[in-house]
Order: structure tokens, then C-alpha cells, then sequence
């Protein structure tokens, strides 16, 4: 059944389990509608019914912990720049911009693995290869690797909920973009901080939007994510058994601006350390990013007054590849110089 109640925060929670089954069509239309309403409305909406298990995400927030507990020798073991061309690996607090200003976050970054035989690792493509892992903590690669098969399952049935939500058939995405999609996933730390003395705010993530298709986010019982919406901004608080879903740069291109990709941010207030997961499912590197059919034409003005960095989407003419090396040079400016 298609959830229609909002949560706490005023978001959506939608039964998804329907999209994994292409027989039941009248559920699967349902879902559809509910999507369109949540990505015309904010972008962001909850899912149930995904079928990513709560020992899953268990096992990946204890494996995360102990990983940030380590000494700080050891996880710069595991540094981005060890990383090289596949921008994987650690990077310490502050070490990411968001919004143009130092996060207070470290993470951990992953994708998918692909070795050294694999036709675009051999070809030196940026963001393609091997991920790096804690030689302290080997039961964090299960976990993981556990995590993201299970996530991006749930986003590939997701995408078909999106498409027939736009009245396309249910394999647009796949056929077009997804067929192998860019997958990259995150492990963040928000360590427990008090409030600064002079007031300033501190964001564990500025204001921002996602630059791909869609993401799919699980977050600790602590919470912290705020979405500007419509109303004005808002939290989106943890809810069991839920994943968090909002929609990219890409997919407002996609749609002329129908839907469109919400800025968001992360601040974390508990007075404990926050863990978040979130994993990005986005059009193939290689992909040229056009308009889908009949979509409608974009204000590229008006798109380009709302984001911070005043880059339009809908001016944007290349592959999600060009996109996204753009974006990432801006998160990670003296990585970009050092290794791509």
C-alpha cells in the first residue's frame, strides 16, 4: 500500500515494494503518483519496503564506528590521495567544501569495485577502480559491499517508479542511463560538537543540492538533515526501517526543471557522533545528460539565481562524467590538482 500520511518533518513515506514486481501494475501506478507528488513538491521523500535488512545497516553502523575510532595514522592510511584517479578513501575533518567552506565531517569514500582489468580502469577513467579498506577493520568491506548491493537494488526498482511517475515506460533509465550506473557511496562522520562561542554557525554539511539522478540515504538515530522546501526548510528526521530518498542535478535537467533537486544540509545537534550513509545512483560516466522527451523548457536564468554557485543545470551540455568532475573539482580543489 502507497503510504500517504507524512512523516514528522512533513515529507512523504512511500511503500516502494511494488516496483520490484512488474506484475502488480495498478500498485506500481500508485507509487508512481506519489513520487511525481513528493518531486513536484520537495524532492525528498521516505521509502519503506526496500529490501535492505535492519542487520544489514546494523553491521555497517558498528563496522563505521569502530573504523572512526581508529587512530588518525591509521585511517590516513587510507587517504584520497592513495586513492589516486578512482577518488576513493578517507578524508579528515574539514577536509571536503561544501558551499564553498570547509564541512565539519570526515568520511570515507567508496563505489563500486571494479579491478584493475576492467576496460575503463585499464583506460585511467577518473572515479573507476579499487576501494581502499581498513586493514584494522576488515569486516567493514562485508558490510559495506553488503549495504550498497542491497541500496542499489532498491535504487534500480526505484528509477522505474520514477519513470512511469513521467509516463515513460518502466526501463527508460536503464535503457538510457542506468544500464551501468556511476555508483558512489559515503560513510560520514559528524563528530559531536559543541555550539562555537562567537555564534557562527557550524554546518556539518552547507547548503547544497546532489549532482546525479537520485540518492538514497540512511541515516543513525541522531538525525541533523534539514531540506528547504517550499514551506522553508525543515528537518527530515530518522525514521525506522526507512531509507531517505531525494532527487539530482541531472534529473531536474532531465525533466526542464518538473522535478526539481532540493538544497539541503546537515547539522548535527545531538551532542553525539552521527553517522549518515548515502549512497548516489547516477547516470552512467559516459552518458550525455539530455532533456527527456517531452519535457518541458527550463528557466535557465532563474535556475542559475537559486544555487550558490550560480551554474545552471540546464545550460549543462556534455556527459554526467564532464558533470561531475566539474562539481568534485570545487569539493576537493587541491585533491583535483594533485591527482586528476
Amino acid at each position: 500500500m502507497v503510504g500517504t500520511e507524512p512523516a514528522p518533518g512533513g515529507l512523504p513515506v512511500i511503500d516502494m515494494a511494488s516496483l520490484f514486481d512488474s506484475t502488480r501494475t495498478a500498485e506500481r501506478a500508485g507509487v508512481a503518483r506519489a513520487i511525481e507528488l513528493a518531486c513536484r513538491d520537495s524532492g525528498f521523500f521516505y521509502v519503506t519496503g526496500h529490501g535492505v535488512s535492519a542487520d544489514v545497516l546494523t553491521r555497517l553502523e558498528r563496522e563505521s564506528h569502530r573504523f572512526f575510532a581508529l587512530p588518525e595514522a591509521a585511517k590516513q592510511a587510507l587517504s584520497m590521495e592513495r586513492g589516486g584517479a578512482a577518488w576513493r578513501g578517507w578524508f579528515p575533518l574539514g577536509g571536503e567544501l561544501t558551499s564553498g567552506r570547509p564541512d565539519r565531517k570526515e568520511g570515507l569514500y567508496l563505489g563500486t569495485e571494479l579491478g584493475r582489468e576492467h576496460p575503463r580502469v585499464k583506460a585511467g577513467w577518473p572515479l573507476h577502480g579499487a576501494n581502499l579498506w581498513p586493514a584494522e577493520v576488515p569486516e567493514l568491506r562485508e558490510a559495506a559491499l553488503d549495504y550498497m548491493d542491497g541500496v542499489t537494488r532498491a535504487a534500480h526498482a526505484l528509477v522505474e517508479g520514477i519513470a512511469l511517475s513521467l509516463g515513460l515506460e518502466a526501463d527508460y533509465f536503464r535503457r538510457h542511463y542506468t544500464a551501468e550506473p556511476t555508483v558512489l557511496f559515503r560513510i560520514f562522520h559528524y563528530p559531536a560538537e559543541p555550539e562555537p562561542a562567537d555564534g557562527e554557525e557550524r554546518w556539518g554539511v552547507g547548503e547544497h543540492t546532489d549532482y546525479g539522478l537520485l540518492t538514497l540515504l540512511a541515516q543513525d538515530v541522531h538525525g541533523g538533515l534539514q531540506v528547504k522546501t517550499p514551506r522553508g526548510w525543515i528537518s527530515a528526521p530518522p525514521l525506522p526501517g526507512t531509507l531517505v530518498c531525494n532527487i539530482g542535478d541531472m534529473l531536474d535537467r532531465m525533466t526542464g526543471g518538473w522535478y526539481r533537486s532540493t538544497p539541503h544540509r546537515v547539522k548535527n545537534v545531538s551532542g553525539r557522533d552521527r553517522l549518515s550513509f548515502p549512497l548516489f545512483f547516477d547516470p552512467d560516466f559516459a552518458a550525455e545528460v539530455k532533456p527527456l522527451p517531452r519535457a518541458a523548457s527550463a528557466d535557465v536564468d532563474e535556475d542559475r539565481a537559486r544555487r550558490w554557485d550560480g551554474a545552471s543545470v540546464h545550460a549543462f551540455q556534455g556527459t554526467y562524467g564532464d558533470y561531475l568532475l566539474g562539481k568534485v573539482s570545487k569539493v576537493f580543489p587541491q585533491l583535483v590538482r594533485r591527482v586528476l
